[in-house]
């Protein structure tokens, strides 16, 4: 039997593959992101902004909800098996929206790709995140996270690009299927299940034996009692709350504008791009500058990018600029929240745990939309995106005023029952007072004996 190993170059083979298949997670989201909302308006005759963007009220919260739950499953049945269900989830998509005669049953179909997304891409998560090990987590994370966005890009700007020659709706159902297929499959035969690097990062942290604590401790943990998880979570909510506006209302705004669908497929692609490609520098990043600095500067610029939309008035360079300037911000918070929640946790709590933040963070899908179609239809698209950025820049001043406690080697909260939750300065630290407690203890003989 093969020794349990943990770190990127140990688990190179598993670890790339599901960066792979994190890239197909984001595909089929981003399907969606420059037409569906064109599909509602266009195909569908709806002229409420509230009654199109339904679909991602559905979507973010069959998605916080299966993130909710995927923790415990997954200690429950496995991560593998978690990751199969969620490539299950997806394979109706396509059916119902090809043959879907209203737009509920299209709004229908976006509960399961919620599910298929909540738990397809809440064990990619997690997965790497076991085979990385502690030290180089927000590198790991970051890789993550930047496959899945490109995957969002590419989808979006190729989906966007093809509704010009070709019925947007077939465009997204045929991509839907091809996608599910060819992600269940690799999940069957090719993903190897994590339970044990788990079991191994637990017994290294000294603390193997000890429960692992249930879901409604961790979630008032996360939600509540933690000031970094607390932190993390409300920012990880604001953060998908303007990802909402940007993939709802955004494209609407722009058309009323006079805008192609090839500028709606530039701008809507830009953002992930920015945001998945910037991702590779800023997972790396947080773990030397560390965790708070990178959120609460990204809050900001993500504000400063909504701001920049408003100014433009839907004028197609301003709001191109306005994507890239979200990007960036949003590629300076993704990662790094992931990796703060799991510095945080303990490794056989850390499944529940991330599960709790993404289930606050993609709840921000439910609100942000009913902020973006109910403000629209009652004030403006201006005034909608306005409300946001207004949102995200107090989101980030409340975690540059939350304090961040040293972290222990393992890069973990030192105490599951309300120790301090880390920061990015006590791991050195830490490892100095390991060295000088085993210098002392090598010493302890010779001076007993010199004593006698």
């Amino acid at each position: 039997m093969t020794a349990v190993r943990l770190g990127l170059r140990a688990n190179a083979r598993q670890f790339s593959l599901l960066v792979g298949l994190n890239a197909l997670v984001g595909a089929m989201v981003g399907l969606e992101r420059s037409v569906l909302p064109l599909v509602g308006r266009h195909d569908f005759g709806l002229r409420s902004s509230a009654a199109i963007l339904a679909f991602v009220v559905a979507f973010g919260a069959a998605k916080a909800l299966s993130n909710l739950v995927s923790g415990e499953l997954a200690e429950r049945l496995g991560r593998k098996r978690l990751l199969v269900l969620g490539w299950a989830a997806a394979l109706p998509v396509a059916p119902l929206i090809a043959l879907a005669p209203s737009w509920w049953l299209v709004v229908a179909a976006n509960l399961l790709l919620g599910v298929n997304q909540g738990f397809a891409w809440s064990m990619t998560v997690v997965m790497k995140i076991d085979l990385a090990g502690p030290r180089r987590r927000g590198l790991a994370l970051g890789l993550n996270e930047a496959a899945g966005y490109l995957g969002v890009a590419a989808a979006a700007f190729v989906s966007g690009v093809l509704a010009a020659s070709y019925a947007p709706r077939t465009v997204v159902w045929i991509g839907a299927g091809l996608l599910s297929g060819v992600g269940l499959l690799i999940s069957v035969f090719a993903v190897r299940d994590t339970g044990a690097h788990v079991a191994h990062e637990q017994r290294e942290h000294g603390d193997g034996s000890a429960a692992a604590r249930g879901l409604g401790a961790l979630f008032v943990e996360a939600t509540v009692r933690n000031p970094v998880l607390r932190a993390c979570s409300q920012a990880g909510m604001v953060n998908n709350l303007n990802d909402a506006l940007a993939w709802g209302l955004a494209p609407l705004y722009l058309a009323a504008r006079g805008a192609s669908v090839r500028e709606v497929a530039a701008v809507a692609a830009a953002y992930p791009v920015v945001w998945g490609a910037g991702q590779l520098l800023t997972g790396w990043l947080s773990d030397h500058a560390g965790r708070k600095p990178l959120i609460a500067a990204g809050m900001l610029v993500q504000a400063a990018a909504l701001a920049l939309l408003v100014a433009g008035n839907g004028a197609f360079a301003p709001s191109l600029a306005a994507a890239v300037l979200l990007g960036i911000g949003t590629a300076m918070v993704y990662p790094t929240l992931i990796a703060a929640v799991s510095d945080a946790s303990q490794p056989r709590d850390r499944a529940r745990t991330v599960g709790v933040y993404r289930f606050w963070r993609d709840s921000g899908f439910v609100l942000g939309a009913l902020i973006a179609g109910f403000g629209a239809d009652a004030a403006s698209p201006r005034a909608a995106i306005g409300i946001v950025a207004l949102l995200t820049a107090a989101s980030g001043l409340l975690v540059a005023a939350t304090g961040w406690q040293p972290r222990t080697s393992h890069g973990m909260a030192p105490s599951e029952e309300g120790g301090a939750p880390p920061s990015d300065h006590g791991v050195a630290r830490s490892r100095r007072s390991k060295a000088t407690s085993a210098a002392a203890a090598a010493a302890a003989p010779t001076s007993s004996r010199n004593t006698t």
